[in-house]
Order: C-alpha cells, then sequence, then structure tokens
C-alpha cells in the first residue's frame, strides 16, 4: 500500500533528515517508526501526505506515484492524527468528526451519520458527546474524537505522529488498547510514529527502528527483541528486552502443562483418591462440556469431612462431589494471549499457575502454564525466530532436563 523507494530528505544547510530510504508497508499493516528525537521518522511519515516534500527518491501510494497526485487531494484520502489533536475550538465533537466528509462534499446528513457512527466506534456515545465542544473533554477523549475524525472518509491511510504522547500512562494504555481493537476491525494501514519502544512493540505488526535518518532494522517486534539487527537496535531496545519480548510472545498449546482434571459430578472420594495416588495436590475441575470450572486441593476429603463436623470416618469424610468442593478459578487467560499477561495474572492472583483455555469456545479446557513453562516458552520463542522454524519444534534445556540427565 505505503512503498518508499530510494527517499532522501535534505535541507538547504545541507542537513539529511531522511538517508536512501527504501520500505514497503503492506495494505492493512500497522508499522511504527521508532527512534529518538531528531532521527527522521516524522519527515518519513509527513512525507507520506506531502507535508513535506522529498529531495530525492519516490513514494508510491497504492501503486500511484504521490507526486502526481494534488497534495490536497491526497490528504483528503489519508487519515492524520498527530498528539495536540488538532480539533477546532468553535465547532462540537459531530461536527469536527463530520470534516473531512464536509470537506469531500458529502450531503450533510451523512457526514453527520458517519460521524455519529465512528463516535460510537471509538467509545464515545453521540447523543452524549456530539454536541459537546473540545475543552469540555478530557484529553483522553480528545484523542478519540481526533482518531474518529481522521477515519470518517474511510481513508485507505491512517498516520499517527505520537497520538497518545499527551496523556497519562493510565490514559495512554487505555487508548492503545481501544486502538487496538478498532485496528482489528477497520484494518487500516497504518504508519505510527512513536519514541516509545514499548509502545511500537505493543502496536506494531512490524517496528522501524531508526537511527539517524536510516532505518537500522525493519523487522517483526519478537524478532527486533530477541535478535537485534545491530548493535545501536540492541542498545536502544534496552537490556530489558527480553521482559518486553513477553508481550509479544503468545500463549501456545505446546506451552502448557497438563495436570489432574476431575468433573463437577465425579464422587468426591473417587476425585481425591485419584489426586492421592498420583501424589498431586490439587486438580482442575471440568464441567460436563470440558470447559474450565475451577479447580479442587487433594485434601478436599479431609476439608469437607470438617466442615460436616465428621470423625475421622473414611466414609463420612468421603460423601459428596466434586462440585460441593470445587473453588472458583481466578486466575486463566484464553490460548494466544501474552506471556506478559500471564506472568502479571501470576502475580496478580498469588498464583502458582494459570489455566488457559480456548478462546474459539465457550471456555474448553486446554492446560495449564506454570512460571518454568513461561520461561521455556520465552526461551523458545527467540530461538525459534532465530532459526526460523516454529516454537513447537524447539527443545529447551531444563532444570529438569538436566537432574534427569546427570
Amino acid at each position: 500500500m505505503i512503498r518508499f523507494e530510494h527517499v532522501t530528505k535534505r535541507y538547504a544547510d545541507g542537513t539529511t533528515a531522511v538517508d536512501d530510504l527504501s520500505f514497503e508497508v503492506a495494505e492493512g499493516e500497522l508499522v511504527t517508526l521508532v527512534g529518538p528525537s531528531g532521527c527522521g521518522k516524522t519527515t518519513t511519515m509527513k512525507m507520506v501526505n506531502r507535508l513535506i516534500e522529498p529531495t530525492e527518491g519516490g513514494i508510491f501510494l497504492d501503486g500511484d506515484d504521490i507526486s502526481t497526485i494534488d497534495p490536497v487531494q491526497l490528504r483528503r484520502r489519508i487519515g492524520y492524527v498527530i498528539q495536540q489533536v488538532g480539533l477546532f475550538p468553535h465547532k462540537t465533537v459531530l461536527e469536527n468528526t463530520a470534516t473531512v466528509p464536509h470537506l469531500l462534499g458529502w450531503k450533510r446528513g451523512k457526514g453527520r451519520e458517519r460521524a455519529a457512527e465512528l463516535l460510537d466506534l471509538v467509545g464515545l456515545d453521540p447523543s452524549v458527546y456530539g454536541d459537546r465542544y473540545p475543552e469540555q473533554l478530557s484529553g483522553g477523549q480528545r484523542q478519540r474524537v481526533g482518531v474518529a475524525r481522521a477515519l470518517a472518509a474511510d481513508p485507505p491511510v491512517l498516520l499517527m505522529d505520537e497520538p497518545f504522547g499527551a496523556v497519562d500512562p493510565v490514559v495512554r494504555e487505555r487508548l492503545q488498547n481501544e486502538f487496538l481493537k478498532l485496528q482489528a476491525q477497520v484494518r487500516k494501514t497504518v504508519l505510527f510514529v512513536t519514541h516509545d519502544i514499548e509502545e511500537a512493540v505493543r502496536l506494531g505488526d512490524r517496528i522501524a527502528v531508526y537511527g539517524q535518518g536510516r532505518i537500522e532494522q525493519f523487522d517483526s517486534p519478537a524478532t527486533v527483541l530477541g535478535a537485534p539487527a545491530t548493535p545501536y537496535v540492541a542498545d536502544f531496545v534496552g537490556a530489558d528486552r527480553g521482559l518486553k519480548r513477553l508481550s509479544v510472545t503468545p500463549i501456545e498449546e505446546s506451552d502448557l502443562d497438563q495436570p489432574p482434571v476431575v468433573h463437577l459430578d465425579d464422587p468426591l472420594a473417587t476425585a481425591t483418591g485419584r489426586l492421592r495416588s498420583e501424589g498431586a495436590r490439587w486438580a482442575v475441575v471440568l464441567d460436563g462440556r470440558d470447559n474450565l470450572h475451577g479447580w479442587i486441593p487433594a485434601d478436599a476429603t479431609a476439608d469437607a469431612s470438617k466442615a460436616a463436623g465428621a470423625t475421622a470416618d473414611a466414609k463420612g469424610a468421603a460423601k459428596g462431589t466434586v462440585r460441593e468442593h470445587a473453588r472458583r478459578m481466578e486466575a486463566w487467560l484464553p490460548l494466544g494471549a501474552p506471556l506478559k499477561q500471564a506472568f502479571a495474572t501470576m502475580l496478580q492472583h498469588d498464583a502458582g499457575w494459570i489455566a488457559v483455555i480456548d478462546k474459539e469456545s465457550e471456555g474448553r479446557f486446554l492446560g495449564v502454564l506454570t512460571p518454568a513453562r513461561l520461561h521455556e516458552a520465552l526461551r523458545r520463542s527467540i530461538d525459534a525466530d532465530a532459526q526460523d522454524v516454529p516454537r513447537a519444534e524447539i527443545a529447551v534445556e531444563t532444570v529438569t532436563s538436566i537432574a534427569t540427565t546427570t
């Protein structure tokens, strides 16, 4: 969708902002441009909508050389979101959002209808916020209006210049989450400028890491973090890049352990007896369709006995079913969730493991992820990228395997 061919931007004083830049952005892809201030990333983005003209080379939009397109008409085909948002203070939120459709000659009713749809899509009820003015909104709400306005004419390309940089960290994370959900629905081709490597990693399908006027590495977030192409990239992404990689490494079925499982209607005595014979301290509890329900400890029989006021009579202690003694499962995630979220969930619930379910079903249980398996998953992910093979094919040496072979 966007193609740069040997593009250079050189100013009259001899400063080279961008030097011989060549790369492509596929249709529907979100590419983050990341690097320190003054490295050329914003210049790169502004050349796409001809706010800055290149000195050399060509830029193509869906196969068309943008130098042959009228700049005004070109900009009306490209959504543009900036850090300061740039809303018109004298216009309502609905009027601001309908700005580009109005400039394109849409009928007033159609433009306002489209604006209302987009406001609703970004989480702003048009019946509540449509008649408000920008000064009546929070910073995060103004950013949402900016995104809605950029999407109002349904442009194929969206340019975003540090759009979430002016809000506090909590709001910023919320806006990032909302934008990822929005992008999953609209699938625009996006160039997203940021100086924050964590934001670049979290949002980008691919990352362009800028040095001075050049791209040092253009790759997937996982590869940039796991295999930096140059010492500069390694230094830029930071010594904690392994932790950052947790956010872009999904949970896979090959990462999971298979603990004992019991079902809700199993007799309690049978379930706890099996756990004790296997030396297991707990089991996952499933319903009749193998969906996750909760968990039960191996000493549930003893707990039941105490609750009932029973003596050491084994028969009395074994009465009932698993259903009556199963405990609620708080620590769980769907397959494909990032390892960072898994780690955070373990810490939040002080859990030694989390259950993983099939996100395409009502909650079918797949297995559990432990801290040791989480670490193995991260190591396998790095090795798999280096060897260009599926993660499941990578074997890693663990404490268990070392003990077994010595």
